[in-house]
C-alpha cells in the first residue's frame, strides 16, 4: 500500500437525509484548464453572479505557482474584489505551505476566506506528474498545511484525484483511495472530495469504489467530483447519491478539465445536476438568504462565462433551455405578426 497504513474499519452510521449540497468549482477547477489567462474582472463577476444565484460554496481560485497554472494568477485580487455574502464560503486551493503563507499574508486581521482545500491523488504516477512526489510524501506535506490552517481557524477540505482510473497507470486500486481518504480525514479535513479526474468511470465502478472507501470513512464526510469525458458524469452523480454521498462538486457551464490528465474534459455541469435532481427524492440545499437555486439563472451564467471564453456552454441542459427559449420567442414573433 505504498507505505500508507490502513486503519481498522469503522462503522459508518446511516445517512438518510436527501438534502444535497453543491460545491461550485467553476471559478477554480473550471478555469484552470483554459488555454489563456482569464481576466480577474471576469473571475470576480463569475463568482458574484454565482453567489447571487444562491450557491453557497464557491471555489474562488488557488494559490499555486502561476508558472505551472497561469490561469490561477490573480487569486489574491479576486479574494479582495469579490462581494462577500453572509454564509457563503469561498474556498481556495492551497498545494503546500508556501501557498498557505501567501494566503495568510494578504490580511493582518483575518484571512480573506474561511476555507482552504488541499489535494493529493490515489496513484503515485499522478502525484509525481502533478506534485513531483509520492502519495506518502504529499500527505506528509499536507499534514503540516492542514494543521497550520486549522490553528488559524480555517476549514480544510481534501481532494483525492484519479479515484477510478489514472491517465498514467490505468485502473486505480480502491483500497488506495480508501487509505488516502482516511489519512485526509485523520489530519483534520472536514470532507474529502473523491475526484473521478479522467471522466471514464462507470456507475458500477463508482459504487464499488465508494463501498470500499466507506469501510474507513463515514459517508457524510465524502463528496463526489465527476468529469464528463465519456458522458457518464450524471449517472455517476446519481450513483454516488444512492450510496449516501450528499455533496456534489459541479461546474457552471461544464467548465473544466485537468491540466495533468490528458484528454479529460469538463466537470459535470451545475445546470445538468440541478435538472437531474428536479422532482427527484433529492433536494438541493437552499442557498444565500433562503433563495432557491434557479435552473434558468444558472444556465444563463453558464452561457455568459462560456461566451466570455469564446465558446458555447458545455452543459446539455443549458443548450436545451436556450434552444427552447429561442423557439418560444420565434413562436411569439410569428403569432404577433399574424
Amino acid at each position: 500500500m505504498l507505505g500508507l497504513r490502513l486503519s481498522r474499519s469503522i462503522h459508518c452510521r446511516s445517512y438518510s437525509t436527501n438534502l444535497v449540497r453543491l460545491v461550485e468549482v467553476g471559478p477554480r477547477d473550471g478555469l484552470q484548464n483554459e488555454k489563456g489567462a482569464v481576466p480577474v474582472s471576469v473571475k470576480v463577476e463569475l463568482i458574484n453572479r454565482l453567489a447571487r444565484a444562491g450557491l453557497v460554496n464557491i471555489e474562488a481560485g488557488s494559490f499555486v505557482s502561476p508558472k505551472w497554472v497561469p490561469q490561477m494568477a490573480g487569486t489574491a485580487d479576486v479574494l479582495n474584489q469579490i462581494e462577500k455574502y453572509p454564509n457563503v464560503h469561498y474556498p481556495v486551493l492551497v498545494p503546500n505551505q508556501r501557498g498557505l503563507q501567501d494566503l495568510l499574508s494578504l490580511s493582518t486581521v483575518r484571512p480573506l476566506t474561511d476555507e482552504i482545500a488541499v489535494f493529493t491523488a490515489a496513484t503515485d504516477a499522478f502525484t509525481n506528474a502533478n506534485l513531483n512526489c509520492t502519495i506518502a510524501e504529499s500527505l506528509t506535506r499536507l499534514a503540516s498545511v492542514t494543521r497550520d490552517a486549522l490553528d488559524r481557524g480555517l476549514r480544510v477540505r481534501g481532494y483525492v484525484s484519479v479515484v477510478i482510473a489514472c491517465p498514467y497507470s490505468g485502473k486505480t486500486d480502491y483500497k488506495q483511495v480508501r487509505a488516502v481518504a482516511k489519512e485526509l480525514v485523520d489530519m483534520g479535513c472536514y470532507q474529502v472530495s473523491l475526484g473521478e479526474t479522467v471522466g471514464q468511470g462507470r456507475p458500477h465502478e463508482v459504487a464499488e469504489m465508494l463501498e470500499e472507501v466507506k469501510k474507513d470513512v463515514p459517508v457524510e464526510k465524502l463528496a463526489g467530483h465527476f468529469h464528463d469525458t465519456y458522458g457518464t458524469a450524471i449517472a455517476n452523480v446519481l450513483t454516488a447519491l444512492e450510496h449516501g454521498v450528499r455533496t456534489i462538486d459541479s461546474s457552471v457551464g461544464g467548465l473544466g478539465g485537468c491540466p495533468y490528465s490528458p484528454g479529460a474534459t469538463g466537470n459535470v455541469a451545475t445546470e445538468d445536476v440541478l435538472y437531474a435532481l428536479q422532482t427527484s427524492p433529492y433536494q438541493v440545499v437552499g442557498s444565500y438568504q433562503g433563495k432557491t437555486i434557479d435552473l434558468e439563472t444558472i444556465s444563463e451564467i453558464g452561457w455568459w462565462i462560456s461566451e466570455a471564453l469564446g465558446r458555447e456552454t458545455a452543459s446539455r441542459v443549458g443548450r436545451a433551455l436556450r434552444a427552447r427559449r429561442r423557439l418560444e420567442e420565434a413562436g411569439k414573433k410569428l403569432q404577433s405578426s399574424l
